[in-house]
């Protein structure tokens, strides 16, 4: 289960700094990116098994020590761009933890099978009749 925002605050580090992009002057003042990193294996919130399914589903975007890293610098406001690295990462917490359902192979109903049957005969009827009569 996820933790709530509050719960992950207390665990994760923030770092900022100076973005690129649109902001004129201000981009040259404001540290407004924002980077946050998560340390799955000190993670008091995950057991053993769901630690070890993230690490494997996340192992892309892991880093040597285990940190994950998510950056947001969409807005001007490191407020904003706080928010949403916080919002990323609950949204790939939730992704990488969801466990499909296995599929139940099921069987073709007789029905089925009859109609496609019935539609390879007429179409070959059909293609039969074009034919030339020969002279037998």
């Amino acid at each position: 289960m996820i933790p709530a925002k509050e719960e992950l605050i207390k665990e994760v580090t923030f770092k900022t700094s100076r973005s690129g992009g649109k902001g004129g002057q201000n981009v040259n003042k404001v540290s407004s990116k924002v980077e946050l990193i998560f340390n799955l294996q000190q993670s008091s919130f995950f057991t053993d098994e769901e630690k070890t399914l993230l690490n494997e589903r996340l192992a892309n975007r892991l880093d040597i020590e285990g940190n994950l890293h998510i950056v947001s610098q969409e807005d001007r406001s490191q407020l904003l761009n706080k928010q949403r690295t916080i919002l990323k990462l609950t949204n790939l917490l939730t992704k990488s933890l969801q466990v499909q359902k296995k599929r139940k192979p099921t069987k073709i109903p007789k029905g089925v099978i009859e109609k496609r049957l019935n539609n390879k005969s007429i179409t070959s009827s059909k293609k039969e009749n074009r034919k030339k009569p020969g002279l037998d």
